[in-house]
């Protein structure tokens, strides 16, 4: 019979640990990320740089759902994998944890597009979502 902590399992779980810790963080982050572009939003529009202002920090208010999906997308294809080959006793448990990991990165990548509307950063968040999508869909 084999051990119920193989190596790779061992990675596996010390990896979701790293992107749980991850994405606590990003949401920290997240919760104050907005603040400058409304601030920018607050000048006057006559004002010459309020495009450029308000331009330069949506964009940098893109980054951290940028990373939120990321992790979501890393995290559904962890758990998804977890449901093929874990223990089935836990097999509820990952399953759940794949949807809200790819929930997390269909969200995330919902904000950059509210956010940024096209460029690379955009298609790197549709990207992700649509790997959390797949690593979900045909396992559970």
């Amino acid at each position: 019979m084999a051990s119920a902590f193989t190596p790779d399992r061992d990675q596996t779980a010390e990896r979701a640990n790293e992107l749980r810790a991850r994405a606590l963080d990003l949401a920290e982050i997240e919760l104050h990320a907005y603040e400058p572009v409304l601030e920018a939003l607050r000048l006057p529009r006559e004002q010459p740089e309020r495009g450029a202002r308000v331009q330069a920090a949506t964009e940098e208010a893109s980054e951290s759902p940028l990373e939120i999906a990321r992790v979501g997308a890393e995290l559904a294809e962890l758990a998804a994998e977890l449901v093929r080959t874990g223990n089935q006793n836990l097999a509820g448990d990952a399953i759940a944890g794949a949807l809200l990991a790819e929930a997390s990165a269909q969200a995330a990548a919902r904000l950059v597009t509210i956010n940024l509307g096209d460029g690379p950063a955009v298609r790197e968040a549709t990207d992700l979502a649509a790997r959390a999508r797949v690593a979900r869909e045909p396992k559970l």
